[in-house]
């Protein structure tokens, strides 16, 4: 499970960079390197949503175990 909290980690990071770029510049880094809306940046976009919800789920089980101690 370690493995994939740090994976999903920074793929979330990852993707807030980007939408960083994404709002100070108007330049999408993923689309830049794969084309805009193509399969390889599909699959990026989804993986980086995906980590970001395992990230929120991952802090949310930490946060109720903590608080049972």
């Amino acid at each position: 499970m370690e493995y994939i909290e740090k994976i999903a980690l920074w793929l979330t990071v990852i993707g807030g960079i980007n939408w960083g770029l994404v709002g100070a510049f108007d330049l999408d880094f993923v689309a830049l390197l794969f084309g805009p809306l193509s399969l390889l940046s599909r699959i990026v976009y989804i993986l980086v949503g995906l980590s970001a919800l395992w990230v929120a789920y991952a802090e949310i089980v930490k946060e109720k175990e903590h608080m049972q101690k």
